[in-house]
């Protein structure tokens, strides 16, 4: 079966049990097996270490139809393919991948990424976790915090501080002694995905689990955090055209005033801009992911600021574009938009945090226009 015709299927399969789900506010533990059933967890992984190979364009098409099911599920896939396997793939020694990333295109290690702290979200250099060199190993003091996957993942990538106050980057395992997980149930959304907050008390990491070299890890970060963009970009297209799907449905069914309210000029207003929001940001997804290809094949610093500035316009444009998108269609539904059991209302509450993380409007913001002014207008410097 195809690639997309494999991802359409785990879709259908998936819909019911996530619907069900998101009514009851629980976990969805059908995301996984049905991943693996459909082989969707090796998406971006090299065919030599059993992965698919995936271009980032390919990629994001791919987001964009998970995301139909929602920002959630999304999600998950987005920090296990982007954020997990991708590092480690890109810097990982051959050690890391044959124990992490060979097993993770199975299933058998779901991975996540730990860079946010509960003082350190859009300034991740203020972090506070720290680490320090033992003849063992690296022992880990800090709390991580909104971590998508920690409480399922089996490994997690690990920002911390040195002593010289550079970043480094881990790969840990969840099932070691120090390593304490809480999942977080108060959050505005994406009830069926994992989110938790964990603190490592003394965890020792050994020397051979140092994803690149010491002192490397904010370098790794903005790249694992380019990929998560990319796809927060493109699952921001996703939600807006299930969103107008529904709309247009219910709006050519819903008699008012004796006709279809999609004859009413003020919903084909809402309609059109849901429309105009979705090709937009399509267009600006497709040029970040050809610009992200064109870096993997350049490795080049300039092809890297390109990509990275591409896919953070990208971002920025279709978050909130999704959040319009979808407020538009709550409105068109109306009474029944105000109900989660309606996907429009779903969508809108779902996608509010893609506006904050992988980066928050207002910080992509001065990226961008840092891009135009040049660095030496760097609203941080």
């Amino acid at each position: 079966m195809a690639l997309m015709d494999e991802v359409e299927q785990f879709c259908q399969e998936l819909r019911p049990i996530e619907d069900l789900c998101y009514l009851e506010r629980k976990f969805n533990d059908q995301v996984l097996p049905l991943a693996k059933k459909h082989n969707l967890l090796a998406l971006p992984v090299e065919k030599r270490y059993g992965g698919q190979q995936l271009d980032s364009l390919t990629l994001s098409k791919v987001m964009m139809r998970l995301a139909r099911e929602g920002a959630g599920i999304r999600t998950f896939f987005s920090v296990h393919s982007e954020l997990g396997q991708r590092p480690i793939q890109k810097f990982g020694s051959e050690h890391l991948k044959k124990r992490y990333l060979l097993p993770s295109v199975k299933g058998d290690c779901i991975l996540a990424f730990a860079l946010t702290e509960p003082e350190a979200g859009s300034d991740p250099l203020a972090m506070q976790a720290s680490f320090k060199e033992t003849p063992n190993g690296y022992v880990l003091n800090g709390v991580k915090y909104l971590i998508s996957n920690s409480g399922i993942a089996h490994a997690i990538i690990v920002f911390a501080k040195g002593p010289s106050g550079k970043v480094s980057a881990f790969v840990i395992d969840t099932d070691k002694p120090g390593f304490l997980n809480e999942d977080l149930h108060a959050k505005m959304g994406m009830y069926t995905t994992n989110t938790g907050m964990f603190e490592l008390q003394d965890y020792l990491v050994p020397k051979e689990n140092v994803l690149g070299k010491l002192d490397d890890g904010w370098s790794i970060a903005k790249y694992a955090l380019m990929g998560g963009r990319l796809s927060v970009a493109a699952g921001a297209v996703g939600v807006m055209e299930d969103s107008l799907e529904e709309a247009v449905r219910f709006a050519k069914e819903r008699i008012q005033h004796k006709k279809p309210i999609a004859k009413h000029q003020l919903i084909q207003e809402h309609i059109a801009a849901i429309k105009l929001h979705i090709e937009s940001s399509r267009l600006m997804v497709e040029r970040g992911a050809g610009l992200v290809d064109q870096y993997e094949r350049a490795k080049t610093e300039e092809a890297f600021r390109a990509a990275d500035n591409a896919v953070a316009e990208a971002k920025l444009f279709a978050a909130a574009a999704a959040w319009d998108a979808c407020d538009r269609a709550v409105q068109i539904l109306g009474g029944r938009g105000w109900s989660f059991l309606y996907r429009p209302g779903r969508h809108l509450v779902d996608t509010r945090v893609c506006r904050i993380y992988e980066g928050a409007e207002e910080v992509l913001k001065l990226k961008v226009a840092e891009s135009v002014l040049g660095r030496e207008f760097s609203a941080f410097s």
